[in-house]
């Protein structure tokens, strides 16, 4: 239980420094850098803190420390549950490290990214930019001039948070190859998305190892609108089943085709990618691939909070392993 100083209010640094017979620039330092202070203060300090319940005033310890307490994370799009999930995980390893976390919603737009990101930048201790739409430019000069860490995207010499997408999609194809499926569509996400590009790149390579044939089609909005659209481009490509960018435009690939009559997996087989809860409550629940979120979102704080190595030692960029979820939206071709 706290204390109080000798007027009935909250102890104060100057009734620690009383109690402690030192002065109040000893108790700031003991408290703020401890290093500076022979142990013996140190600990006559301390333990006069303890007795009393001192809980140093954030903005105040700031102010002598330069350090804010705060982290930011700016994220594309909030509608969108995989972000929210990211931000679940944040929020709790940054909490678990007595850090208060302020957010950011770039609503898929690079010039609003952009600003943001510069912004938040000067205001907390650190930044996470999570699948940023922006060129690698402004990305590596905020970079230089702060603590960044990046989750989805991969730049020099900048800490990242990375999911395995491409090995995610080989998943897919070699499933689908399996089934005995050989004409696929596939549904792009933003041309500006490091994740679309790692989607991509992983199914031409795997595709004609398994003697499939994709068609592309999009760029298409990562939304459930998106989804919708695309399936009229579906409906005309002649293929027997289709990967979407993610689970919410795969959703909105579904109702349309059930709107067209097309029954999902009978007539065409569908995934999504991500592993959102809707994913496994839909009818039919949808084939997919699980994204590591809240490793992804803890292994971001941890990267910002151990700040930058030794001179000569490698940036971390560390890659988490990605799962294919069978479920009900994929079967043999009819």
């Amino acid at each position: 239980m706290r204390q109080r100083g000798i007027t009935g209010a909250p102890a104060t640094i100057r009734d620690v420094a009383r109690q402690a017979q030192v002065s109040v620039a000893t108790v700031s330092r003991a408290l703020s850098s401890p290093n500076l202070v022979r142990e013996e203060t140190r600990e006559r300090v301390l333990n006069a803190a303890a007795e009393l319940g001192y809980q140093p005033n954030r903005a105040a310890r700031g102010l002598i420390t330069g350090r804010t307490g705060n982290l930011g994370i700016v994220v594309p799009d909030l509608d969108n549950p995989f972000f929210t999930g990211v931000l679940k995980a944040v929020q709790a390893a940054a909490v678990q490290a007595d850090y208060s976390v302020f957010v950011a919603d770039s609503d898929e737009d690079p010039v609003v990214e952009e600003k943001l990101v510069r912004t938040m930048a000067q205001q907390v201790d650190g930044l996470i930019v999570c699948s940023p739409g922006l060129s690698d430019a402004p990305l590596l000069e905020v970079a230089a001039k702060s603590s960044l860490v990046l989750l989805n995207r991969v730049l020099p010499d900048v800490p990242a948070a990375l999911m395995n997408a491409a090995n995610g999609i080989e998943q897919l194809v070699a499933h689908l190859a399996e089934l005995g499926h050989e004409r696929v569509a596939f549904l792009s996400g933003p041309d500006t998305s490091w994740s679309n590009t790692q989607r991509r790149n992983g199914l031409r390579a795997a595709a004609p190892k398994h003697g499939l044939t994709v068609t592309e089609l999009g760029p298409y909005p990562p939304r459930y609108e998106g989804g919708v659209a695309a399936a009229e481009d579906v409906l005309g490509a002649e293929v027997t089943a289709t990967i979407a960018y993610n689970d919410v435009m795969a959703l909105g690939v579904l109702a349309r085709l059930r709107e067209e009559g097309v029954r999902v997996p009978e007539d065409m087989s569908l995934t999504g990618f991500d592993d959102l809860v809707f994913a496994g409550l839909c009818d039919p629940a949808m084939t997919t691939v699980a994204m590591p979120v809240r490793e992804a979102g803890r292994l971001a704080v941890e990267l910002l909070l151990a700040g930058p190595g030794e001179d000569d030692a490698p940036v971390r960029q560390e890659w988490l392993d990605t799962k294919l979820v069978v479920r009900a939206t994929t079967a043999p071709p009819r």
